[in-house]
């Protein structure tokens, strides 16, 4: 029987490894922000200075980039250009245009880098997995502080990392909190997200992860985290998206078996008969979550408005190039905030749009195909349904220094050979070109 002890055999495991395990410790220091992008940039030149100057056999020689990581880059890139076009259009300052450019490279960039790294780094799932698995049962662990802090007379906000001179989003990006209470006084918790909403995505990430681990008791403590923290944040969002997801993706990878697609033609008749009943319930249901925090949907709509309103009558191909606070109605929100597709609406335009949506949906319609034979692109397929729907409630270049170890799954999956989905399942697919040393325990099973 296999061992639970994963062990680290390459140079590329063990930073990934300690950059994900770590998370909590990077959190405490203020620096989760730039560890993110410092890793991508730097382990980029890594994979371009191993390309160049390792051996072909060696482990720091890089894996060649898929069709579908090349189409992220491109991309990317392609934002890049939005962002300088927008620029010049509105007469922006070069400060500005460099401010943004440096924006760019720790946001979008990393929906490219990171997939990048996945593909060409030598490593193997099963460490993600793991380190996955330890953020959640270190979050289990400090869960107990977190609920009593507000209650024993503990400050919302313990300090703000000095790294806040280095250039951020905001302020909640360096800050180390406890708990906060929003505009009626409820308590919600962030954990190391910058925003209570944004841990039902990041948390979402590490449950798609961990549910793989080889730990029964590892995999049962990443659940019960992942539930409390669904409840502690109050994302409506989250406690929806991430069930889905999963369900989603059991479907969606089990396309080929006979009895599922009976089954499912039997719901679609079902759904058909009763889809009048269905549809009301969905919509009641719906309404019901809008009235949780009805302040909050009152602002995401109208910021909505004005975003579509802007971009259609000022810059509807190139967007705007940088982001701009709204008036009172919306609490001086950015807009285009909350929602990713309005944002690049607002700020990218149609250029910006098309970016993110041909890789996303490209990105999808692989997973599902290597779905059917590959635990690797079933993981990479549940990250980017749950990236999807995150989409129309967040600004996820935003979060992409947190949601980056799912980033690296479309990486991992993208550099997996086709094969057939009608053919015998052949197990885990073979991927990597440097093979690390068998464990003692798996040559004894």
């Amino acid at each position: 029987m296999a061992t639970s002890v994963v062990r680290l055999h390459t140079f590329d495991e063990k930073v990934i490894f300690a950059a994900i395990s770590l998370s909590w410790a990077w959190y405490a220091l203020g620096a989760l922000y730039v560890i993110a992008p410092v890793l991508a940039w730097l382990m980029l030149f890594r994979i371009i200075a191993g390309a160049l100057i390792a051996p072909q056999d060696s482990e720091f020689y890089p894996r060649a980039v898929p069709p579908l990581v090349w189409l992220w880059v491109g991309a990317m890139l392609v934002m890049e250009v939005a962002l300088l076009v927008g620029h010049a259009n509105f007469d922006l300052s070069i400060a500005q245009t460099i401010k943004s450019s440096i924006g760019w490279a720790k946001g979008w960039a990393l929906l490219a880098v990171f997939p990048l790294l996945g593909a060409c780094l030598n490593i193997r799932p099963v460490v993600l997995y793991r380190a996955a698995a330890w953020v959640a049962l270190q979050t289990l662990i400090l869960i107990p502080i977190f609920l009593v802090a507000p209650f024993i007379g503990l400050p919302e906000t313990l300090y703000t990392s000095p790294l806040k001179m280095i250039g951020g989003p905001g302020p909640e990006f360096f800050q180390v909190q406890l708990f906060e209470r929003d505009f009626y006084g409820t308590l919600r918790w962030r954990f190391f997200a910058p925003w209570a909403p944004a841990a039902a995505l990041i948390y979402g990430t590490l449950l798609i992860l961990l549910l793989h681990d080889r730990s029964r008791a590892l995999r049962l403590a990443g659940i019960v985290t992942v539930l409390a923290v669904a409840v502690m944040c109050t994302s409506r969002l989250g406690i929806v998206a991430i069930p889905i997801s999963l369900i989603a993706t059991w479907g969606l990878s089990r396309l080929t078996n006979p009895r599922l697609l009976l089954l499912g033609a039997i719901g679609a008749l079902a759904f058909g008969l009763a889809g009048q009943a269905i549809l009301e319930f969905a919509l009641d249901q719906r309404e019901r979550i809008d009235q949780m925090r009805a302040d909050s949907t009152y602002v995401r709509e109208a910021l909505a408005r004005i975003a579509i309103h802007r971009w259609l009558t000022e810059a509807p191909v190139w967007g705007h190039g940088i982001v701009e606070n709204g008036p009172r109605l919306v609490e001086f929100m950015p807009i285009g905030s909350h929602h990713s597709w309005y944002g690049l609406l607002f700020v990218k335009g149609a250029v910006g749009f098309l970016a993110l949506l041909i890789p996303l949906v490209a990105t999808v319609m692989e997973l599902v195909v290597k779905a059917q034979k590959s635990r690797t692109a079933r993981t990479a397929l549940a990250f980017t349904l749950l990236f999807g729907f995150f989409t129309f409630t967040e600004n996820v270049e935003m979060l992409a220094y947190l949601m980056w170890p799912g980033l690296m799954f479309i990486g991992l999956a993208a550099s997996e050979r086709f094969f057939s989905p009608f053919r015998f399942p052949l197990g885990e697919l073979v991927r990597h070109r440097y093979v690390a040393p068998a464990e003692p325990s798996l040559l004894k099973s």
